[in-house]
């Protein structure tokens, strides 16, 4: 069985995209390529105009780090690492020494607000918290995508509107973000909703009037 079939999708500069569909649609499939994560076993994936899908395991481990953002709906925080230093992480796998990663790493906490949570554990911090140290984390490389895997999945409504202004501010600021979620709600904060069944593309539309999380503009 195909997880996505003859999918033919181009994300550009500067979108934020949303994308849905049921279990089993083939999003996260969609994801785990865009992500370097899966290989496709037929077709080209160009990042860049680099075709990833012939690139080697060692080449696709630099381009994950380098070039995509990851945030995940369980956060994917190490438990024992601060704040600050679960940002510094894709920086210490890139071979930044420990001046340039904490400076990079503050920036990017102060982008999210956070600032003041800087030595705080995952665990002495709230949901929504943790999903905005996970921003930061994903944005400290300057990635060319942010790619966000139902990023509100784990919180209340109130942070879920916190992140989803972080992501209309970042987007605003460059940020290209490609997200998928199943709550229709959610999807109208972007710019473009892509909709997935049975792998397949069943809608490709621009959302017009998009909501404005409080505090984005």
């Amino acid at each position: 069985m195909q997880a996505l079939k003859a999918v033919s999708f181009t994300v550009q500069a500067r979108e934020f995209i949303a994308v849905m569909g049921a279990s089993g649609s083939g999003k996260s499939t969609l994801m785990n390529i865009i992500g370097c994560l899966d290989r496709p076993t037929e077709g080209t994936y160009l990042l860049e105009g680099i075709d990833v899908s012939k690139e080697k395991d060692n080449a696709l481990a630099v381009i994950r780090n380098e070039k995509i953002g990851f945030v995940f709906q369980s956060f994917n925080l190490l438990p024992r690492l601060t704040s600050l230093e679960n940002v510094e992480l894709p920086m210490v796998y890139a071979g930044l020494g420990p001046s340039a990663r904490k400076k990079k790493a503050m920036e990017a906490m102060e982008r999210v607000g956070l600032a003041d949570r800087v030595k705080f554990k995952p665990n002495e911090i709230s949901g929504g918290q943790r999903q905005r140290v996970a921003i930061a984390r994903a944005l400290v490389n300057n990635p060319s995508i942010l790619l966000a895997d139902e990023p509100t999945g784990n919180l209340d409504t109130r942070s879920g509107e916190e992140i989803m202004a972080i992501f209309q501010r970042l987007n605003q600021d460059g940020a290209t973000i490609l997200m998928v979620t199943h709550e229709a709600n959610i999807a109208r904060h972007s710019r473009r909703v892509v909709t997935f069944r049975d792998g397949e593309i069943m809608s490709d539309e621009a959302v017009e009037n998009p909501i404005t999380a409080g505090g984005a503009a």
